[in-house]
């Protein structure tokens, strides 16, 4: 049976939250036919016990409305949902986090929009934490050398709280109007399968981390618009899996090696080096100023020392051949 909408969740030992994210889906359904796709990226936990034995999943999954592909490997985010690009032929595609609650009424609005807007290849939600606050999920991007300086040195304080956020988004911005983006976070991803088959799924070198800061950017490139809408709503609990895989340390690393890997596809190189010496400079004033009022931030270091490092091989045009 086709259906016009597939929702996508990739799995990797998401416990009881996979179970709970499509009970979300079931209870505020759209009018849309759809059908959930869960990609298993070799979870080792129950998660997938816990949904078969769920009696909404077990009545989806005899019927085929919910599909369950279990992987050998953990192929990483972008890989896992282009398998699923693959698997289906709707129309929208709703990229989906485990780890995410979605609300009455938001997919409908997501497709909606979209069905309005032909010029937009995808939209995505309003995010909010478990706690009701708001979770920023609209960023520029690739970023830029005076988007670090203004927004970590506080000199964003100069200008009138509006022109901030319309100049620097992310976290400076209140999320609450409808507007069009440079990127969207990948928590709540509604997507177009016409935009998918002109500019392509995910960059698979990206195994996790900045595959969405990539994919926007293509996107954006190929003249289609990402839009975000508030009136969708989704709560996301954040960061589950990757708590799980690393410690800290290592998450930290992992993402500021792909933020650098991405901006070096994105950027000519004045504009990488650029960019990695703001950051090395703002990072430098951070620490020194956390060590005159006797403040320890161990992860200031590690950020300074791979900007520095990044900073080298930018200016040395030593850049990797491969991601």
């Amino acid at each position: 049976m086709p259906y016009d909408l597939s929702i996508i969740i990739v799995n990797w030992n998401g416990g009881s939250l996979l179970t709970r994210c499509i009970e979300t889906v079931v209870s505020s359904a759209p009018k849309v036919t759809y059908e959930i796709v869960i990609i298993d990226n070799a979870s080792e936990d129950d998660s997938l016990a816990q949904l078969r034995a769920n009696e909404v999943a077990a009545s989806m999954l005899a019927t085929q409305q919910l599909r369950i592909f279990i992987n050998d490997e953990n192929r990483g985010f972008g890989a896992a949902n282009n398998q699923a690009f693959a698997l289906t032929g709707s129309r929208y595609v709703f990229l989906l986090n485990l780890d995410t609650e979605v609300t009455p009424g938001a997919i409908d609005t997501l497709i909606e929009k979209l069905e309005s807007d032909p010029s937009a290849g995808a939209c995505g939600p309003k995010i909010l934490n478990t706690d009701g606050s708001l979770q920023v999920s609209a960023y520029f991007n690739p970023p830029r050398a005076w988007h670090t300086v203004l927004s970590q040195l506080w000199l964003y304080h100069l200008l009138p709280r509006r022109l901030r956020g319309e100049l620097l988004l992310g976290g400076h911005w209140n999320h609450d109007r409808q507007r069009y983006v440079p990127m969207l976070g990948g928590a709540a991803f509604m997507a177009r399968r016409e935009m998918i088959e002109q500019v392509g799924g995910f960059d698979e070198r990206f195994h996790m981390y900045a595959e969405d800061n990539e994919w926007c950017w293509r996107i954006t490139k190929s003249n289609w618009r990402l839009l975000f809408v508030p009136e969708a709503v989704v709560i996301h609990h954040g960061a589950t899996s990757s708590i799980k895989r690393w410690t800290d340390d290592e998450r930290l690393r992992v993402k500021l090696a792909a933020g650098f890997n991405f901006e070096h596809q994105a950027l000519p190189r004045w504009r990488l080096a650029a960019n990695q010496l703001a950051n090395y400079l703002v990072v430098t004033a951070q620490i020194a100023k956390r060590r005159m009022l006797g403040i320890e931030r161990p992860e200031l270091k590690v950020i300074k020392e791979m900007h520095r490092e990044h900073l080298k091989r930018s200016l040395r045009n030593h850049l990797p051949k491969k991601l």
